[in-house]
């Protein structure tokens, strides 16, 4: 399940207001090459954006983020999301997204919360928010007890520390809005570039 974002060091987080938003964000994510969305239930508009993704972006990896009942898990689901990702760790979220082989990253910040994870057989955890809970310090401890677990620090990253970020070993990618802030094609650029800067 861990592959489905392999190739995705960044995953941009999409709030969307109405359908011009949509528009304008996901068609710079495109055009700025950064082919992945985690679009979140933060506004009303949340899941009928997400449809309209779905189906006029189909070259994005659309997957929902701020997916906190099962309800909302269900409807991203069929609607055609890819992954899930939430802020907190729900076990009926996971049992949900494990019969429908969907990707499941929950939000875990403590060694409680990751063990309730592994026993699910989920080793890709959302870190959040990093900045508030110890950023790469945390995670490094984190990551030398549970050695086969990857994060996905999200929280007070941005351009400037983007770099640190992605070139610790116990992070799989990093997620942000602030992709979406500003120049969004200018933005994905300087994603693009330093991605390869660290291959």
């Amino acid at each position: 399940m861990n592959d489905l974002l392999k190739e995705y060091k960044v995953i941009p987080v999409v709030v969307l207001n109405n359908e011009e938003d949509a528009k304008y964000k996901l068609s710079s994510l495109v055009q700025g090459e950064l082919l992945v969305a985690e679009i979140t239930f933060r506004t009303d508009y949340a899941l009928e954006g997400i449809k309209y993704a779905i189906k006029n972006y189909p070259q994005l990896l659309i997957g929902a983020g701020t997916v906190i009942n099962l309800k909302q898990c269900k409807d991203a689901i069929e609607s055609g999301c890819k992954f899930i990702v939430s802020p907190g760790f729900s076990r009926e979220i996971a049992l949900f997204c494990n019969e429908r082989n969907v990707q499941y990253i929950p939000g875990c910040v403590t060694p409680t919360e990751i063990m309730e994870a592994l026993s699910l057989n989920i080793n890709l955890i959302k870190f959040f928010p990093a900045n508030i809970y110890g950023g790469l310090k945390a995670i490094n401890s984190l990551g030398a007890v549970f050695k086969d677990t990857k994060f996905v620090p999200t929280g007070g990253i941005d351009e400037n520390n983007l770099k640190e970020y992605l070139l610790n070993k116990y992070v799989k990618a990093v997620g942000g809005s602030w992709i979406l802030k500003g120049d969004i094609v200018e933005n994905c650029r300087f994603i693009k570039e330093t991605i390869e800067s660290i291959s």
